[in-house]
C-alpha cells in the first residue's frame, strides 16, 4: 500500500474492510468485477487494492471511479451495478484475456427461487460443486395451504393438455387428504407421546408437529411447489443454466429463462455461455441430445425382459462395491506424509500388521474423535463404496443433499411399492393413504405411457425411488454420523444405520471409526433439539 496516495486510500475505502492490513475483504462490488479483478490479480505483481485502484477504479472505461464523486453510501451498491452494464465491453475484454474458466468461479450470486417443482429442485441440486442450496422444510412447513384457491402443485403444461382432469384430480386429492390428516394424525401423537415432566410444552408441540408433517409429507406430489435460495459461482450457474436450458422438461426450460435473465443482472459476463443464442449453449445442446439418445438405446438393449432388476435390495440398502485391501491402502497413506518411503513401501508395511496391531492403530484414531465434527485425514478418500439404495422420496430428498459424492437417480414411478409410516395406521388413516396411493398410482401408470419424464410429477413422496451412491469413507463418516442423530427423520435414520451395519460387516475394523453413529430409536426425535434451543429462547429473555 505504500505506492497508495491518501487521495487514492480514500477512493478505495468503501470497497475494502481495510486499505493496510494484509488481510481484507472486498465490498460493494460487483461479482463479475471481483472475478476479473482477482483473475489479473493472479498475473500481477501489485497487490489487489493497487490493482483496484490503478486498473478499475482508475479505469476511465470502466466508470468506477467518475461514479463516486456523487455518490452517497446508501445508493452506492445501486451505482455499482449500473456501472456493469456501461462499463460490460472492459470487463468482458479482461475475463477473455485471463480465462472464462478461472475467473467463473471467483464471482458468485444468491439466488431465490419460488414456487418451483419438488422435482425441478432435486434437478438443481444435481449440481454438486460450486453451488450451495437450501429448500424449505417439509418438516417443519406445512404445506396444506392454497393459492388464489388452488392447493400449490405445479401444472405440467403437457399433463394438463392430454390428461388434464387426470392430473389435476389426482394432485387435489392428495393435497385434500394431507391437509385433512395433519389434525387427526398430530391429535393421535400428542395423546400417544404425552410431554414428560420438564419438557416445555412448547419444545413438546413443535416437535410432535414435526413427527406428524414427517409422517404425512409422503402424500405430497413431487409437483408440490416449494421455495429454495442457492448461492453458487459464475461457473456453477452457467453449467446450471446450460443443463435446465436442455432438459425435457418445460419447467426447467423455463427456470433456466428466468434464472438467467436475473442472474445477468448480477454476473452478465460469468454466464454468457449459457444464452440458447451462444454457439457453446448450441453445442451443448447437440451433445445433449446425442449422449443421451446413445445411452437410451443401450439401456433398452440391455434390459432383461423378466425385469428382475426390478428387485428390492435387502433393506433398501445393498453394499455392491467395497476396497478388499481397504485396511492396507488407509494405513499406508495415514503414515505417507510422516515418512520418505515410497507408496508400495509402506502398503508392504501395512500387509505385514498383525490383526492385533491393525485393531490398536485403528482404536487410537477413534480414541481422538470427541464428537461427530472431529473430521478425520483426508486418507480416509482413499477407500470407497458403492451402495445401490431404495427408499422413498421424500427421504432420498434429505440424503439427496450430500453432494461430495457420486450419485445417480432413477425416474420417479410407482412400481417399487411405497412406505407407509407406522403412526399413520396406528392413527386409524390406513384406508384413506392407501386409497391415495393406488389413486396416484393409476394416474403414473395413465400418463407415463405418452409422458415418461413429465409423469413423474404425479408421484407422491411417499413411493420408492432408486438410486447409487459411490462414496469415499470420510464422507461417508460425516454423513452416517449426522443423518443418524436422534432429531433425524425416521427413514433416513434407518437407512443409516443399515447402511453403516453394511460397512460393519465387511470393514469391522473401519466402521468403528464412525465411533458416533447413533443406533438406537427415539419415539420422538425432534424433543431432545426442541428442548435445548426453548431453554436458550427462556435464557434469552
Amino acid at each position: 500500500m505504500n505506492d497508495l496516495t491518501l487521495a487514492e486510500k480514500e477512493m478505495l475505502a468503501p470497497f475494502v474492510t481495510n486499505t493496510e492490513g494484509p488481510v481484507f475483504v472486498l465490498t460493494n462490488l460487483p461479482e463479475v468485477v471481483k472475478g476479473a479483478l482477482f483473475s489479473r490479480y493472479s498475473r500481477s505483481s501489485l497487490g489487489l487494492r493497487e490493482l483496484l485502484v490503478k486498473e478499475f477504479l482508475g479505469a476511465s472505461e470502466a466508470e468506477l471511479g467518475d461514479m463516486l464523486a456523487n455518490a452517497s453510501a446508501g445508493d452506492l451498491a445501486r451505482k455499482m451495478f449500473q456501472a456493469v452494464s456501461k462499463a460490460q465491453s472492459f470487463y468482458d475484454r479482461i475475463l477473455d484475456g485471463y480465462g472464462d474458466d478461472s475467473i467463473g468461479e471467483l464471482g458468485g450470486a444468491h439466488l431465490a427461487l419460488e414456487g418451483v417443482s419438488m422435482l425441478a429442485t432435486k434437478a438443481v441440486e444435481d449440481a454438486r460443486i460450486g453451488g450451495s442450496p437450501l429448500e424449505k422444510s417439509t418438516r417443519y412447513v406445512s404445506f396444506a395451504d392454497k393459492a388464489n384457491g388452488e392447493y400449490r402443485f405445479y401444472q405440467e403444461p403437457r399433463l394438463m393438455a392430454a390428461h388434464g382432469d387426470l392430473y389435476l384430480n389426482t394432485c387435489r386429492s392428495l393435497f385434500e387428504g394431507y391437509k385433512d390428516m395433519i389434525p387427526q394424525l398430530t391429535l393421535h401423537l400428542q395423546q400417544r407421546m404425552p410431554r414428560e415432566e420438564g419438557v416445555s410444552e412448547a419444545a413438546w408441540l413443535r416437535s410432535v408437529k414435526a413427527r406428524a408433517l414427517d409422517g404425512l409429507r409422503g402424500l405430497l406430489p413431487a409437483a408440490t411447489l416449494t421455495n429454495m435460495g442457492v448461492f453458487g459461482n459464475g461457473r456453477f450457474f452457467e453449467t446450471l443454466l446450460i443443463r435446465l436450458g436442455v432438459s425435457h422438461l418445460t419447467e426447467l426450460n423455463h427456470l433456466a429463462r428466468d434464472a438467467g435473465r436475473e442472474l445477468n443482472k448480477v454476473i452478465p459476463s460469468l454466464i454468457r455461455r449459457a444464452d440458447p443464442g451462444h454457439r457453446h449453449f448450441e453445442g451443448f445442446q447437440r451433445f445433449y441430445t446425442h449422449y443421451h439418445a446413445a445411452v437410451k438405446d443401450t439401456a433398452t438393449t440391455a434390459l432383461f425382459p423378466d425385469r428382475e432388476a426390478s428387485s428390492l435390495p435387502e433393506g433398501g440398502v445393498n453394499l455392491v462395491d467395497w476396497d478388499r485391501d481397504a485396511e492396507t491402502r488407509l494405513l499406508a497413506s495415514l503414515v505417507y506424509p510422516e515418512t520418505d518411503l515410497p507408496l508400495d513401501r509402506l502398503r508392504a508395511w501395512a500387509e505385514g500388521l498383525t490383526d492385533e496391531d491393525k485393531t490398536a492403530l485403528f482404536k487410537t484414531l477413534t480414541d481422538t474423535r470427541e464428537n461427530r465434527r472431529h473430521k478425520l485425514g483426508r486418507e480416509l478418500e482413499m477407500v470407497e463404496y458403492t451402495f445401490d439404495l431404495l427408499g422413498d422420496f421424500g427421504m432420498y430428498r434429505d440424503m439427496h443433499r450430500h453432494r461430495t459424492l457420486t450419485q445417480s437417480r432413477q425416474r420417479l414411478t410407482t412400481r417399487h411399492g411405497y412406505v407407509l409410516p407406522p403412526e399413520v395406521v396406528e392413527a386409524g388413516l390406513e384406508e384413506r393413504f392407501r386409497g391415495l396411493m393406488a389413486q396416484a398410482a393409476h394416474a403414473w401408470e395413465v400418463l407415463s405411457v405418452e409422458f415418461p419424464e413429465e409423469a413423474q410429477y404425479v408421484v407422491p413422496m411417499a413411493f420408492r425411488v432408486r438410486w447409487l451412491w459411490k462414496v469415499n469413507l470420510r464422507a461417508l463418516c460425516w454423513l452416517l454420523e449426522l443423518r443418524s442423530q436422534p432429531q433425524g427423520h425416521p427413514a433416513y435414520r434407518e437407512m443409516a444405520q443399515k447402511m453403516f451395519r453394511r460397512i460393519e460387516q465387511v470393514h469391522p475394523r473401519l466402521a468403528s471409526l464412525l465411533r458416533f453413529v447413533d443406533l438406537h430409536d427415539y419415539p420422538l426425535g425432534r424433543l431432545g433439539a426442541e428442548q435445548r434451543l426453548e431453554e436458550k429462547r427462556q435464557e434469552k429473555k
